[in-house]
């Protein structure tokens, strides 16, 4: 038997908040190190430990997600600043109750179920096809939206052909 391997790359796409984080950190680092150099030395301190939160937080607003599919299994990696790798989330889609574009009339009813926790691995782009796979976590329902190109989509299609629509 044949493995059913496919990876695919997704760059998330900055929102205001992200820019809010990164240029917000930048601009308070600025401010008070300006300010312990003409009014308050400790200041300085308050600059310090800025940069230190910035260097932690800015790095985490230029995302990344890597997929990799092999036999049923959707490994999630967050890639933070072209240098960091964490692995995100690991999940059997074989095991899923539903595989369905986001826009699908399919996914209705977990669409209007404010309960339902949602882990977004997607570009943010409502352009993009993004899809929504409806997993069990811990007993409840969890919605995962990431973003496969067409040969992972087929492949996970492969996998399980009664829950995975491509419409």
């Amino acid at each position: 038997m044949s493995d059913l391997y496919s990876e695919c790359l997704v760059k998330k796409e900055p929102t205001a908040k992200d820019a809010a984080v990164k240029y917000g950190l930048i601009a308070l680092i600025v401010v008070f190190a300006a300010g312990g150099l003409f009014l308050m030395p400790i200041l300085l301190l308050g600059a310090v430990i800025l940069g230190v939160a910035a260097y932690f937080l800015i790095p985490g607003t230029d995302l990344e997600y890597e997929y990799l599919f092999v036999n049923g299994e959707l490994d999630i990696d967050k890639i933070m600043a072209k240098s960091k790798r964490k692995k995100a989330k690991t999940v059997d889609l074989t095991e899923a109750d539903l595989i369905a574009p986001l826009d699908s009339h399919r996914l209705d009813y977990y669409n209007g179920n404010s309960q339902i926790k949602v882990y977004d691995y997607s570009s943010g782009n409502s352009g993009h096809k993004r899809f929504a796979a409806i997993i069990r976590e811990e007993g409840q329902a969890c919605k995962l939206i990431f973003e496969p190109d067409e040969i992972m989509a087929n492949a996970i299609k492969k996998s399980a052909p009664g829950k995975v629509f491509l419409d």
